[in-house]
């Protein structure tokens, strides 16, 4: 039971940050949203929120480290990684990324921050990987790789800033054409 409440408490406090960031999200926020016992917090979570909010922000990177790892096919990369973000925005354009709001939180949270950094790393060396394995060299990979994710992460903040997509389908449609030219060019 320890482990499933603490599971819990790190995926709430992943999708408060979304839609409210670290600084706007407190440790009751947390424990509300999870239905975690109010004094379970410290129990799991000795260092506080700070803990909390690095957990948080690997646990969320891993899911997206892990649907990066999926993928064999460059474009289709790009183009599900697009089609994530579109449905996480829904309607209402009220959540972003998690790791995106930890990278901005140096100030509340200096260990999300460093795991925000670390999980933007990762991202851009698996991304990298799939590029490697399909021919492109790897220093024109990882550069390749780091448009991406900045440019993706960039659209997220756009399209929640516009509450449109619009931002978002024109990066997807700019990668597609760079990584299909790309591709092609070490073919």
């Amino acid at each position: 039971m320890g482990n499933d409440v603490r599971t819990k408490m790190i995926r709430s406090a992943a999708v408060l940050f979304r839609e409210r960031g670290v600084a706007g999200t407190s440790l009751a926020d947390v424990v509300e949203h999870s239905g975690a016992p109010r004094g379970s917090i410290y129990h799991h979570f000795p260092g506080g929120k700070d803990q909390l909010a690095q957990e948080a922000t690997r646990w969320a990177a891993g899911l997206m480290t892990r649907l990066i790892d999926r993928a064999d096919d460059p474009v289709a990369l790009v183009r599900g990684l697009a089609g994530f973000w579109r449905a996480e925005l829904g309607g209402d354009f009220r959540t972003s990324c998690p790791v995106m709001a930890a990278a901005l939180a140096e100030a509340e949270s200096a260990s999300a921050y460093a795991a925000a950094g670390a999980a933007f790393t990762e991202w851009e060396t698996a991304v990298a990987s799939i590029l490697v394995r399909q021919g492109v060299p790897s220093s024109r990979a990882m550069a390749t790789a780091s448009l991406m994710i900045a440019a993706v992460e960039g659209a997220i903040v756009v399209a929640r800033a516009q509450r449109s997509v619009q931002a978002l389908d024109r990066v997807e449609a700019e990668l597609v054409r760079l990584v299909s030219h790309l591709l092609v060019d070490t073919a």
